[in-house]
């Protein structure tokens, strides 16, 4: 067998398998035999069937089921040894002749391979980045402070309801004329509030009540999901599909949410004992929170503009016509052909990206530890705790979890992808001038906005 790799031009070659009948002529007489000791043939013992009849039966499809086998191996192994860096995968070439396995003892089978292109990467002080840096503004600053004060905040008795209150009471459900279904449904030390009442002149009827009034209202009006129908009545899902009508609800206590005042109190609490002692500090703590919360979306910013600028700058050229095609070939079924067309500017950006990246890794020699890729993967975990607010969680138990997700290999890949980006990205920071510039959050956003709007204007 024979592989012989013919350039079409910089980034397109042609592999040109050749094989022989000594090249499978061995694999396919064990896969006969192993056939012949397995196949039930009426007429014949197992084991006793003719070879020939076996071949005559079996042959043809054993016979292009190995050497399918061997063209699979044999380029796996040439693009190895070859060090051929690749993009995306073979394609059988349009050029290709029909196999003729009936007459046929010798073959050629043409791959078409797109090859990466070399890619020379200049970084220096010459190459600016807009670097965004998030202004703390009085607007932020309140809305930081707002969120410790409802963080901290309490629910306090009341002497009657306005519109958001926290309700503490018993249900008991109605008949048709407004009075007490005997053997209807009861529940007691129920709460309830206001604010969360989805029809607007139920929720007014329970204004300026007091504890001890009762209100009258269709449950199924007020709550329209049956979990929370389920929740509210104390009954099992099932059965709250079946809910309808007017149920009695008795006012035992009435709660309103009262925010944390601004005091040593909720300093202490926020921060511990003592850590924060005045109004300036407590000012000064929050804008480094604020700070330090916005530093991953404005490096997530930055990551965005230096590889639109060095995708722009460097520029490496693809070969357009074949990433097309393979991508036609791989997501058929999934995506029409318009919609490749359509998408395909957005996928060349990131390919590009990603040979600009890879380069960077080789040339600088760049690696990733097993130790960090953990800690990445600890972080992630202690941001899934944190959404069910579960924070500050042992790091033993981090780890364990951790360890966990690294055991799944498309989140292991994932994670190793990450942890080489961030490299890089902080590789280019180094090498660059920033052109920091102060924005508001209102600002920020606008940027991705702005994205968007390019993207759109792009794929037309």
């Amino acid at each position: 067998m024979n592989i012989v790799k013919e350039n079409i031009n910089d980034l397109t070659a042609v592999l040109k398998v050749n094989i022989t009948k000594d090249d499978y002529t061995e694999k396919v007489e064990n896969v006969i035999k192993d056939y012949r000791k397995k196949a039930r043939i009426d007429g014949f013992r197992p084991g006793k069937i003719p070879t020939g009849l076996i071949k005559k039966m079996y042959g043809k499809g054993i016979l292009v089921e190995e050497v399918n086998k061997l063209i699979s191996e044999s380029l796996t192994n040439y693009i190895r040894d070859e060090k051929l860096n690749l993009l995306g995968e073979p394609l059988p070439s349009e050029n290709q002749k029909t196999a003729d396995f009936d007459n046929e003892t010798e073959f050629e089978f043409l791959f078409d391979v797109a090859i990466a292109p070399e890619v020379e990467i200049k970084i220096s002080k010459k190459d600016k980045v807009p670097y965004y840096s998030i202004k703390v503004d009085d607007k932020l600053l309140e809305s930081y402070t707002d969120n410790y004060t409802r963080k901290f905040g309490e629910f306090k008795d009341a002497e009657e309801t306005t519109d958001n209150e926290m309700l503490s009471g018993n249900f008991i459900q109605l008949n048709e004329e407004g009075n007490i279904l005997e053997d209807g449904i009861k529940a007691d030390d129920v709460r309830i509030t206001i604010e969360y009442i989805k029809d607007a002149d139920i929720k007014t009827t329970f204004a300026g009540k007091k504890v001890g009034d009762k209100v009258n209202f269709d449950v199924r009006k007020a709550y329209p999901s049956d979990s929370e129908i389920a929740s509210m009545l104390k009954i099992d899902k099932e059965k709250a599909k079946e809910i309808s009508g007017d149920f009695q609800f008795e006012i035992v206590k009435v709660q309103r949410f009262e925010k944390a005042e601004i005091n040593q109190e909720l300093y202490d609490k926020a921060f511990g004992k003592d850590v924060i002692k005045s109004d300036e500090e407590f000012k000064a703590k929050v804008t480094e929170e604020i700070k330090s919360n916005f530093v991953k979306e404005t490096d997530y910013r930055f990551m965005i503009d230096a590889k639109q600028k060095f995708v722009e700058k460097i520029n490496p050229e693809l070969p357009t016509e074949f990433l097309k095609r393979w991508l036609t070939i791989v997501n058929e079924g999934k995506f029409t052909a318009e919609q490749i067309e359509e998408e395909y500017p957005k996928f060349e950006d990131d390919l590009k990206w990603q040979l600009i990246k890879d380069q960077i890794i080789r040339d600088n020699e760049i690696k990733v530890e097993e130790s960090e890729v953990l800690d990445a993967a600890k972080e992630v975990t202690a941001a899934q705790f944190a959404q069910y607010g579960l924070a500050n969680m042992p790091d033993e138990q981090l780890e364990q979890y951790a360890q966990e997700i690294l055991k799944k290999d498309d989140e292991r890949r994932k994670l190793y992808e990450k942890k080489f980006e961030d490299k890089v990205v902080d590789f280019i920071k180094d090498l660059v001038k920033l052109d920091t510039k102060e924005v508001t959050t209102e600002e920020f956003q606008k940027l991705w906005e702005n994205d968007q709007k390019k993207d759109k204007k792009k794929s037309k």
